[in-house]
């Protein structure tokens, strides 16, 4: 019997404070119980390309102004981050990325040996060429101006490192690449293009730029080059496919 009475008091023991467990939970409950605002105090509206700091109202970069300046060593310095994916010295090989000799101004997917990717395929219909515009918004943001493109390079946000980056590019083998004359409307001060705007008389409208790691071109094969208007904004150099 006193076996017996000695069971039946550890479990009433293990009853009772499982109940005193419940009941400090259901009281606690009813003490810090909150109903969620019906509305949110605050509100930060914050789209992509505000996000991204307000570039989708930039004035697209004046070449005839800023490559004749640029510093090559720079570029070259910029361009060490793209030697894990690419070559860039004439009849390199290609490696994760394409060889990129002479891409400035060369055609989208230039290696013949080179699997690139549905989207580069699709961009190439829209954009056979890696003019300067094309190659800074590739450079920029490549999956974002390039959608479903293989090179996975986030991209360079700074803007005086992409110049020096293009420049030491075409001074790999697109030196017969034309830089154009300065263009007013991309200078400072200048007002900035509207969405939906005409292109000014020789200029070719804006279109998805090409993927910078994709082309390279024969050396100085164009001779000309039409910039298209302001390329979307958004770091690694050209990465290929």
């Amino acid at each position: 019997m006193s076996g017996d009475l000695k069971w039946n008091k550890i479990m009433g023991a293990g009853l009772a404070t499982a109940f005193v467990i419940i009941g400090v939970q259901q009281v606690t409950g009813a003490i810090y119980h909150s109903e969620p605002p019906e509305k949110m105090g605050y509100f930060v509206d914050a789209p992509e390309e505000a996000a991204a700091g307000g570039a989708a109202e930039a004035l697209p970069i004046d070449w005839g102004t800023v490559l004749p300046t640029a510093d090559l060593a720079a570029g070259e310095a910029a361009f060490a981050r793209c030697k894990a994916c690419h070559t860039i010295t004439a009849g390199g090989a290609d490696g994760i990325g394409p060889n990129l000799y002479g891409v400035v101004g060369g055609p989208v997917m230039h290696s013949a040996g080179f699997a690139y990717s549905d989207a580069m395929a699709a961009h190439k219909a829209e954009a056979p060429t890696w003019g300067y515009d094309e190659l800074d918004a590739f450079i920029t943001a490549p999956a974002r101006y390039v959608p479903g493109t293989k090179m996975s390079f986030a991209g360079l946000r700074d803007e005086e490192t992409r110049v020096n980056l293009i420049a030491y590019l075409r001074a790999q083998g697109s030196g017969g690449f034309a830089i154009p004359a300065p263009d007013p409307s991309r200078q400072p001060g200048a007002a900035a293009p509207a969405e939906g705007a005409a292109p000014a008389e020789g200029e070719a409208p804006a279109e998805g730029a090409a993927e910078a790691g994709a082309t390279t071109g024969a050396p100085g094969t164009p001779a000309t080059q039409t910039t298209p208007a302001a390329p979307p904004a958004a770091t690694s150099a050209p990465t290929g496919g």
